[in-house]
């Protein structure tokens, strides 16, 4: 895709309709992505974003959320509750594994709270780079998951069976 250098308001009207499109058609072709949901957005840090929710393995539904902010599309996913037990392990465990992610990294969020996030420029969102970025998610949580809920929650959580 060439760069090309749009102003802010038409850069964002455009990686706006490529979002809504994408989600169309992953939502008509019945597959990962089960709901999603468009909102408006008044808070002058973003002016959509979009809730995608995806069937899970080890969790059962993981949300991806995308804002189109100023010039970017930030992408977050809630990946756990903040630790409860062996905190440095986990932190450990997923500072580890951030050398390994692309395009999106493991970091704390409100309340503790493990969240993979990452953006990328709104100019180059295409069907490519959302697939990317709900795969990538997807995979992300389903693998580091389990290894990061048993060090920060021994008593409360049990890997799944594999199927």
């Amino acid at each position: 895709m060439p760069l090309v250098d749009l102003p802010e308001e038409e850069e964002r009207a455009v990686a706006a309709a490529r979002v809504d499109a994408w989600v169309d058609r992953e939502l008509a072709a019945g597959g990962a992505l089960e709901a999603a949901e468009r909102q408006e957005v008044t808070d002058r840090r973003a002016s959509h974003r979009w809730y995608l929710r995806f069937k899970g393995e080890e969790k059962d539904h993981i949300t991806v959320w995308l804002s189109l902010r100023q010039r970017t599309l930030h992408h977050e996913a809630q990946f756990m509750p903040a630790p409860e037990e062996n905190v440095t392990d986990v932190l450990q465990y997923l500072m580890r594994r951030n050398a390994d992610l692309y395009g999106m990294a493991f970091c704390l969020g409100p309340e503790d709270a493990v969240y993979l996030v990452g953006r990328v420029p709104a100019r180059l969102v295409d069907d490519d780079e959302l697939d990317r970025i709900a795969g990538s998610s997807v995979h992300y949580v389903d693998e580091h998951f389990p290894t990061a809920m048993s060090l920060g929650h021994p008593r409360q959580y049990r890997r799944r069976p594999r199927r």
